[in-house]
This record gives C-alpha cells, sequence and structure tokens, in this order.
C-alpha cells in the first residue's frame, strides 16, 4: 500500500459510514468499516465481502465496533451510553467486539477499532480498573487472533489516555487518532495532542469541526474538511513529522443527505491529494 492512502470510513449495511455503491464511485484504495449488525458477522458473510473488496481492488484496513443504545446525541448521553465504559452493558458489548475481532480475522484484516467510552479522568475511580481490565482482556482475545485494538480519540484527554495505555500494559493497544473529535468533545489542541500521542497512533481520521462556546459541556460542529479548526495541512505535517505512513481515512456523517455527503467526500479528497503531493513530495 502507498503512504498515506486515501480512503473512507464506510458500511455494508448503512450503519455509520458511506453506503457500499459509494465506495466504487469514489474509486478509493481503503475503507475503514463500521462492524455489520449481529448475523451478518459469520465467517461466510466475511468470506462474501472479502471477494466483494478484492473485485473493487479496496483493503479494509480496520473494522469498527458500534453498539445498539448507544446515543451521540449530547455529550452527557455518550458518557452514558457509548461503548465498553457503562457497566451494564460491558460484558455483553465485551462479547460483541470479540464477534466482530473474529469476523475481522475471517476478513483477513488485522485491526478492530471503538470508542471505548468516557473513561473516569481519575483512577482511583471503582470503575477505572474495571474498564483497564475489560480492555486488557479484549486485547488479549485480539492478539490471540493476530490483531492489534485501536481506541478512537475524542472522550479523553491525550495525557489521559497515555495514563490508561500504560495501566492496560498491552502492546497492542494502538490508537485511531481523530483531530476533530479532540476539538468536538473539547479534550484538547488535535496538533498537541497527536504530538504527545504519536507512539500509539496507527491509524488515523481525517475530520474537521469547529470549537462549541462551552468546550466539554455541549458539542463543538462537524464541517467539511479544511473549513474548521483542526488546521489539516498542519495536522498532514505533523502525521509526516511523526512518521505516519498509513491510510488517511475520511470520516463525514451525513446520512440524512447523502448526496450532500458525496460531494464533501469527493472535496476532502481533493484536498488530501493536493496535500499528499505537497509534502510527500
Amino acid at each position: 500500500m502507498d503512504d498515506w492512502a486515501i480512503g473512507v470510513f464506510a458500511s455494508v449495511d448503512a450503519g455509520l459510514g458511506v453506503k457500499w455503491d459509494v465506495i466504487s464511485e469514489l474509486g478509493l484504495p481503503t475503507i475503514q468499516l463500521h462492524a455489520p449488525h449481529q448475523g451478518q458477522r459469520s465467517a461466510a458473510d466475511a468470506e462474501k465481502l472479502k471477494q466483494q473488496l478484492d473485485q473493487m481492488g479496496v483493503q479494509c484496513t480496520a473494522v469498527f465496533g458500534g453498539f445498539e443504545g448507544e446515543s451521540y446525541a449530547d455529550i452527557p448521553t455518550v458518557v452514558q451510553t457509548i461503548g465498553l465504559v457503562p457497566q451494564a452493558s460491558r460484558e455483553s458489548r465485551f462479547r460483541e467486539m470479540c464477534e466482530i475481532s473474529d469476523f475481522s480475522k475471517a476478513l483477513g484484516c488485522d485491526t478492530i477499532a471503538l470508542h471505548l467510552g468516557f473513561i473516569p479522568e481519575d483512577s482511583s475511580d471503582p470503575q477505572y480498573d474495571a474498564v483497564v481490565a475489560i480492555t486488557a482482556k479484549l486485547c488479549d482475545y485480539c492478539n490471540e487472533n493476530g490483531q492489534f485494538l485501536h481506541l478512537e480519540t475524542g472522550q479523553e484527554t491525550a495525557e489521559g489516555l497515555i495514563e490508561f495505555i500504560a495501566a492496560v500494559g498491552c502492546s497492542n493497544l494502538k490508537i485511531n487518532f481523530d483531530p476533530a473529535n479532540m476539538i468536538l468533545y473539547g479534550t484538547g489542541e488535535p496538533i498537541e495532542a497527536l504530538r504527545l500521542l504519536a507512539p500509539h497512533v496507527r491509524s488515523v481520521h481525517c475530520k474537521d469541526g469547529t470549537w462549541s462556546d462551552q468546550p466539554g459541556k455541549t458539542w463543538g460542529c462537524e464541517v467539511p474538511l479544511g473549513q474548521g479548526d483542526v488546521n489539516i495541512e498542519a495536522y498532514l505535517k505533523t502525521l509526516h513529522e511523526i512518521g505516519y505512513s498509513g491510510p488517511l481515512t475520511i470520516e463525514r456523517e451525513i446520512p440524512e443527505d447523502p448526496e450532500r455527503q458525496k460531494a464533501e467526500i469527493g472535496g476532502a479528497i481533493e484536498l488530501l491529494s493536493r496535500l499528499r503531493s505537497e509534502i510527500l513530495g
């Protein structure tokens, strides 16, 4: 795969991510995949999907887990519903991530990823050790499948994430760095965070956003790539500085307006292609 191969976040069954037919229209070499719904994750489903991707000349670089009952309606709802942090659903979601790991292995993909949820900031919080333990358990399961587990940035500060990764202590635990999420959640300046997290970054999103007037309390606003506060040129230059050569995966969620979504992804492809050639030469 070429350095900085451009990709898009996609979905088989129109969950998060662009619909399947858009992938071939865009003609991109890589995707990250939102895991198919339960009931569509058998080895046979994976094999069929693998054949489709091979025919399209597309490589799946990560499979993202998501769960029933999750909601990004506002930041307090995210705290209550997202990832493996909520206690009531933790074990069932862990089993589902193991199923996604098996599906990914059958697909020939060495990476699964997720939003872990709001890890308690205080490591003495009684839930902190429980979240560390379930994450280590999932890393062990991934390791047996020859896989990495990527945590998407957003809900934690860079410092908090470094502390958490050290507490888990598994070499296959890495980061999917999303610069816009740092802004949308109000958790830190993305370029600074990227430098701090550099040793752990193994995949990235290319997404843009603007700060909320109450960072950390209310959402910032997601905007087309290059029109927000990330500073995409500085972001790519920093990725180059830290030696990141993996895919640049565009994420633009506008499921209610697929035509606008496709147009804005097209604009993102043009912008990334130009910056890629300027920076990489």
